[in-house]
């Protein structure tokens, strides 16, 4: 008699298991949130209160969540994005760098960059780095770019989700000027 063998991959679609992965920090955020309103409504004293907090800190995790997931592409682009304690590394096949965040100054969205659309990252010194929105790793840049100061996050998200046709600064340190 064979084994069966089962495997849960077996039983989904790739394509439900595809979004299952991509959308799964969401739906722990909203199963956070039921069983902390589950809590608030059921609970009194001490457990009301916990349920609360539980509440409010699950939906502020899933709204952070739903703008990353947003924010990520499939990371089949060209070369691979990595961060080190607010140092970041592109490694691309034909160029790359690292820059450190502190110098940072402007970021810009490149529709017109071949195979795909790229982050133009420029620092202090002039110094640019292109990061193909879909390359490898890109999807952990959205908590390095909300990190930026005065940077609008859902702003980032429009431009990413139309994709324009020029150029687009999404965002630039406003310096002051000495005299």
């Amino acid at each position: 008699m064979a084994a069966i063998r089962w495997h849960m991959g077996d039983f989904l679609r790739p394509e439900v298991r595809a979004f299952l992965i991509r959308w799964r920090e969401v739906l722990i955020a909203g199963a956070a949130a039921l069983f902390g309103l589950w809590w608030a409504l059921s609970g009194v004293g001490i457990t009301f209160w916990m349920g609360l907090v539980i509440l409010a800190i699950s939906t502020a995790w899933g709204f952070a969540a739903v703008q990353r997931v947003r924010f990520a592409q499939d990371g089949e682009g060209p070369g691979v994005v990595q961060i080190k304690e607010r140092r970041l590394g592109y490694f691309g096949p034909l160029d790359g760098g690292m820059m450190d965040l502190d110098e940072m100054n402007m970021l810009e969205l490149d529709p017109g960059t071949y195979p795909n659309p790229s982050w133009i990252l420029t620092g202090m010194g002039g110094q640019r780095i292109a990061i193909p929105v879909n390359a490898k790793g890109a999807d952990a840049l959205f908590d390095i770019f909300a990190a930026l100061p005065g940077i609008n996050t859902s702003a980032v998200l429009d431009v990413l989700s139309r994709t324009p046709d020029v150029r687009v600064t999404v965002w630039s340190r406003v310096r002051p000027l000495l005299h």
